[in-house]
């Protein structure tokens, strides 16, 4: 048999094996095998038709005076004595609106869902309808009806709105769990992009806890089911059509998707809605203080084995743990019963517990685990408590303060704290320790960022009132085989701030 002869046989069993394959009269191997997620149907279109009702388009409107509209365009600079000048000033001047106060309607768009069909209660973002004049909500059907503001807030930018439920049948969704959907999930945004209402994508969850620094309460479910201009305040749905996310934000160097959108999870956004339903504002737990990362420097300064946690960098005067039950240097690891694995964790945890319930915290205290219990307090009132401790932060720019007796360590130069240095520095009356009077260039204290005036009230977490404590405690860390020194550091007015420094 020739070569053309077996080229041409080769030829022909090819084809019968993939028309045969194709008639499905071959069985497939399992390798090849096209598969699907079970919850990835090959249509959505009976889950997008049962839920497009409940979708509304957000149309807002507020009215803004000349040229501080967002469109308004500035008036030339012309050279003087130019012969346009006439021109730019009748044009500029004049045209459109009330020529007394120049005022014009600013438009927006955005989307939202119902929750509450028999009350009228639909959610939408915080940007969506914030400084609005009106609000308007357009239902699938055609139908608008007008909307009052139940409550925003801007931490989660989450706002709830109300409309009559007696002027238009209303459709409801429900929030599903947003904790149960893993990357990888099927989800369904279903919004108003670019005015075009009722517009369906699909896509996975891409990533879960992002934080995109929007808030202090960052922790974006990702996806890539396309969201664009006007899907704010939209639902992203699961499988099951349940609420699982707020569509907010999207990253786009040219302001359309490029698969990369930011959902609030319901899980954070059930509660705020329910508060701001139920109160008209946010009522969020508040444990009172202040807290920073805990880096591996810390947490070998303190016998952690791992860095993990919050770190508490001070306690707020007059709030819930004021009395001893948690001190700074303390790392909370666990609140609640729910793993702080860090810093950013413990400010969303904490303020999604009820006002005044009492919780256990598992703390690290001098590098031994246990268990404290303290009652939260109100977080909005924890601003009443932050106006009253503001001070007087200028430096004193007089005369130089008499010597007094100083030490050098570290890079740094400490003397007493005394009335003639707490002048010096405005230092507050309240912050005792051993005031840092000078920072030596490219040392390691610098490298902290470490400033003249700062006043040391702790190393490795024990109290110092002299230069001498001060140069004892390093002693004794090195003494220990210790590489980094854990100091407290006061501000002027008080706040406290952990440093580590090494001792190389």
């Amino acid at each position: 048999m020739t070569s053309n002869t077996l080229l041409r046989a080769a030829r022909r069993t090819f084809v019968a094996g993939a028309a045969a394959l194709l008639l499905g009269t071959v069985a497939v191997p399992a390798f090849v095998t096209p598969t699907m997620a079970a919850d990835g149907p090959a249509s959505v279109a009976d889950l997008a038709q049962g839920l497009l009702g409940a979708v509304v388009n957000i149309s807002t409107s507020q009215t803004v005076k000349g040229t501080e509209g967002p469109g308004a365009a500035p008036m030339p600079q012309l050279p003087e004595g130019s012969p346009f000048q006439d021109f730019f000033d009748d044009f500029f001047k004049n045209r459109g609106g009330d020529k007394d106060n120049g005022s014009q309607k600013v438009q927006s768009l955005g989307s939202g869902f119902v929750i509450d069909a028999e009350q009228g209660i639909v959610v939408t973002n915080n940007h969506v309808i914030a400084d609005a004049d009106d609000i308007e909500v357009n239902f699938s059907d055609g139908v608008t009806l007008k909307a009052t503001l139940v409550g925003t807030d801007t931490k989660t930018d989450v706002a709830v709105l109300k409309v009559d439920p007696k002027g238009h049948k209303l459709t409801a969704v429900k929030f599903g769990d947003s904790t149960k959907m893993r990357v990888g999930d099927w989800v369904m945004a279903i919004g108003n992009p670019f005015g075009l209402g009722g517009t369906v994508t699909v896509g996975i969850v891409s990533a879960r806890n992002r934080d995109i620094n929007s808030g202090p309460y960052d922790d974006f479910i990702q996806t890539d089911a396309a969201i664009n201009r006007g899907n704010s305040g939209g639902p992203l749905f699961n499988s099951a059509g349940e609420v699982i996310g707020i569509n907010t934000a999207i990253i786009s160097p040219s302001g359309g998707s490029i698969g990369i959108g930011f959902s609030i999870p319901s899980q954070l956004a059930s509660g705020v809605v329910e508060q701001l339903r139920q109160y008209g504002e946010t009522r969020r737990g508040w444990l009172g203080v202040r807290i920073q990362p805990v880096t591996d420097d810390i947490a070998e300064s303190l016998g952690m084995a791992t860095a993990k946690g919050a770190l508490v960098a001070g306690v707020i005067k007059g709030g819930p743990v004021d009395n001893g039950t948690i001190q700074a240097g303390d790392v909370i690891i666990k609140f609640d019963g729910k793993d702080i694995h860090e810093m950013r964790d413990l400010p969303r945890v904490v303020a999604e517990s009820p006002v005044g319930k009492a919780v256990d915290v598992l703390i690290v205290r001098k590098g031994v685990e246990q268990t404290v219990k303290v009652t939260l307090g109100r977080l909005e009132d924890s601003e009443k408590l932050a106006s009253g401790e503001n001070g007087n932060t200028d430096q004193d720019k007089g005369d130089k303060a008499p010597a007094v007796s100083t030490a050098s360590v570290l890079g740094m130069t400490v003397g007493e704290l005394n009335d003639d240095t707490r002048k010096k520095f405005s230092i507050a009356a309240d912050v005792s320790g051993v005031v840092i009077t000078d920072v030596a260039k490219d040392s390691a204290a610098a490298e902290r960022g470490i400033q003249p005036g700062e006043v040391i009230t702790e190393i490795a977490q024990e109290s110092v009132a002299t230069p001498k404590d001060v140069m004892d405690r390093i002693g004794a860390l090195k003494e220990q085989g210790r590489k980094n020194a854990l100091l407290m550091l006061a501000s002027k007015t008080g706040e406290l701030r952990f440093v580590t420094i090494r001792m190389d």
